[in-house]
């Protein structure tokens, strides 16, 4: 094959001879194309294609090591079948729902070469055919334009750098009229979770001829920033933030966009809250989350159902589990007992988990339903097996469901609820404002919630600030574990975590236990020793795995000594399979063995288990390791840490990312044997000690941090959290009821 390309061979017209593949979910197909002569197979996403259909198709040719010779295909146009075997080959493949191959000989038979345009603009026609009745017309008629409506959206957003793949979530989403209803106001495609940016949405306006001083401009510029704000934790904004920030980006007046402000409020497309002097602007959905959320607690606490504890009952606990529980933890047990809603945190070697399996034995002697979960499979893992008791991720025991339109529907809610009389969620730093909201409507007014975490890490990746909000408001009832226990305190990861969180400095020149810093004086020193500790002195020194037992934690994915980077360089050096086959997604390369990170939420993805078990769902954080590559279905598969076996196409390669390296706050939730971190570089607003410690604390036999001492000191002194800016305190609070 040519090393360089004509024109003529990045463009092919022919006509769809066969398909000899399809994924329905996504669109990607493989067909066998006539062209002239010649057949030459098309692989890539083409929705709807059908045999019999004539189309030109834009890409190139790729040689498959397998299957030879293939036009892989960027993008395609339709054309209308011209002669009438062409269009009777069209409608007897089972193209249109409804219509078979004796339909479609009779269809022919009566209109020829224009059936097509019969089908679709006269359809009334088609009653007068003997088996065809006006209600079946109207469903092909139907059919032929949802089948169609594909097209129109496609060529519509092609141009402005929209995949098909995303143009089939788009069709799914809006509708057969989607590329009407885009083409009259495309900033629709802002409003939907199909990662198009504002900024392309401005492109298509201004070629469709909308004003720039536009009231549906102005009001989803707003929208767009109050949605983007998300990402960085906030659900809701102050006005006086949001303000200044929308004239920037849509240079406007900054009394104009107040009054579109207040218009998006009065037509109840945002919700307001005023605090104090403030006016905070949200979007409904996270609003009435958290307000849900506040009168939910406040209604189980007006409820609220004591159960005393004996001193004795704590004593025959500690018997049975042959442990000596601490005043604090002897608190803690009867707390849980107390209240409908308790709050319990501790850091490293605080006996939280003690304090929990106390807490359990004493409700299972009292025969009550116990359920435990967590937001992660992980994390759910680990404190099953702290506990002996079964955990669920909060998705799986919700009974998550994945709707059209990107949002996650729960079967469990207040007109199904789960049946337990104590729900323990751990790891609850992580739970964001939805999730929590949908907690709570799914369980009933008399259970007793525990909430179990540390409120010293990092907050939620999503939007909310749960923990930190019930904490802070003074309204939940709340004991935090301090006392390190002997044993704990022997460990180097323990002692200097507390320091960290204190404002301390470790001693870094202490290299004799489970906790080491080697110092580097630039980012390619710092790579060069992450590399050489994964792939070579820690499994020579420790005998750990360099993929499944060492985890690369970053402050930030850029840079060199980002996540990135890392993984380009660790995936090289620990993955002997880099040579073989792979499948390539905006220029990083998956092979067999490669561990991967799910990094959105999906509850349309099927899994399996080796069992036979089936379900839907894969979350943001899941890991796990590539088993399987097929290069010329463009699908691979990946087997996550609780034996789900998923499958990804062309269509969801996006929602996975090489996890050799990890972000902090991706690795919230799970801990890990050993985990190596560079600190070389880190942005100023990332340097700071709740990341750190958040770092430390992921570790379980040992933590190596690589790079620059200062900075390291620097994170340790600066006790700025994040700001996020949240309704859920002031709801709990009695003034803004």
């Amino acid at each position: 094959m040519k090393n360089s390309m004509t024109a003529d061979e990045n463009r092919i017209k022919g006509t769809v001879h066969k398909i000899t593949y399809r994924n329905d979910s996504n669109g990607y197909t493989v067909a066998v194309i006539r062209v002239g002569r010649q057949n030459v197979t098309a692989v890539g996403v083409m929705p709807f294609l059908s045999e019999g259909e004539s189309a030109e198709f834009e890409g190139e040719y790729v040689l498959h090591p397998v299957y030879g010779k293939q036009f892989s295909v960027k993008s395609f146009e339709r054309k209308t079948p011209e002669t009438a075997s062409a269009v009777l080959k069209y409608l007897s493949s089972g193209a249109i729902k409804g219509v078979g191959p004796s339909t479609a000989i009779k269809i022919v038979e009566r209109f020829g070469a224009d059936s097509l345009n019969i089908i679709e603009n006269h359809y009334a026609e088609l009653a007068t055919i003997n088996g065809i009745s006006a209600s079946k017309a109207a469903a092909i008629n139907a059919e032929f334009k949802r089948r169609y409506g594909i097209k129109d959206i496609t060529l519509l957003l092609s141009p402005y750098g929209v995949s098909p793949e995303r143009c089939v979530r788009i069709y799914k989403t809006l509708g057969a009229e989607c590329a009407n209803d885009v083409k009259e106001n495309p900033y629709l495609l802002c409003k939907y979770d199909f990662d198009i940016s504002f900024e392309q949405t401005e492109r298509m306006a201004y070629d469709f001829g909308i004003s720039p001083d536009s009231e549906q401009r102005l009001c989803a510029g707003i929208e767009y920033i109050l949605k983007s704000n998300l990402a960085n934790g906030h659900t809701c904004l102050p006005k006086s933030k949001l303000l200044p920030v929308a004239c920037k980006l849509l240079g406007s007046d900054y009394h104009r966009l107040e009054s579109v402000c207040d218009f998006l409020v009065q037509s109840l497309a945002l919700s307001s809250e005023r605090i104090d002097d403030e006016v905070f602007l949200a979007l409904p959905e996270y609003y009435f989350a958290e307000e849900y959320i506040a009168a939910r607690i406040k209604a189980g606490m007006a409820r609220n159902e004591s159960l005393p504890v004996d001193e004795l009952e704590i004593d025959y606990v500690e018997n049975k589990l042959g442990i000596k529980f601490e005043h604090k933890q002897r608190d803690a047990i009867r707390m849980a007992f107390e209240n409908n809603i308790m709050i319990l945190t501790g850091g490293p070697g605080t006996g939280k988990t003690t304090a929990l399996n106390g807490i359990i034995k004493l409700f299972e002697m009292r025969d009550a339903e116990i359920t435990l979960a967590a937001p992660t499979g992980r994390a759910a893992k680990r404190i099953t097996e702290l506990t002996g008791y079964e955990a669920k991720t909060i998705h799986r025991l919700l009974e998550a469901e994945w709707v059209e339109d990107g949002k996650t529907r729960f079967a469990r809610n207040e007109r199904n609820p789960l049946t337990c009389d104590v729900l323990i969620v751990d790891e609850s730093s992580m739970l964001d404002a939805l999730l929590f909201e949908a907690i709570m409507r799914s369980v009933r007014l008399s259970c007793k919630i525990i909430l179990v975490g540390d409120a010293d890490q990092l907050p939620s990746i999503s939007a909310g600030n749960v923990l930190g909000d019930l904490v802070n408001s003074g309204k939940v009832p709340y004991i935090a574990l301090k006392k390190i226990f002997r044993q704990s305190s022997e460990s180097l990861i323990v002692s200097n975590a507390h320091a960290i969180i204190g404002g301390e400095i470790p001693d870094l020149s202490n290299n004799s236990g489970d906790f080491f810093f080697l110092t580097r004086d630039s980012a390619q020193s710092v790579t060069d020793t992450v590399l050489e500790l994964c792939s070579k002195r820690l499994p020579d020194a420790y005998g750990f795995d360099g993929i499944r037992d060492i985890q690369v934690l970053c402050p930030s994915r850029k840079y060199e000594t980002g996540s990135l980077n890392n993984n380009n360089l660790l995936q090289q050096f620990l993955n002997a399979n880099v040579k073989g086959v792979h499948l390539s997604y905006k220029g990083v390369y998956y092979y067999r063995g490669d561990k991967v990170m799910q990094i959105k939420n999906n509850y349309d993805l099927q899994w399996e288990k080796p069992d036979g078990e089936t379900g839907f769902g894969v979350f943001n954080g899941d890991v796990g390791f590539i088993t399987e590559v097929n290069a010329a279905a463009g699908s691979l598969c990946v087997l996550f840490d609780d034996n789900r076996k998923v499958m990804y196409t062309a269509e969801t390669l996006g929602e996975i990312e090489l996890a050799y390296a990890i972000t902090i706050h991706k690795s919230q939730g799970s801990e890990f044997d050993c985990v190596v971190m560079p600190v070389f570089g880190v942005p100023a607003p990332l340097a700071y000690r709740n990341l750190l410690y958040t770092a430390v604390t992921r570790a379980k036999k040992l933590f190596v941090a690589v790079g620059d001492r200062q900075t390291f000191v620097k994170m340790c002194q600066n006790d700025k959290k994040t700001l996020r800016y949240t309704l859920l305190k002031e709801f709990l609070d009695e003034r803004y009821e």
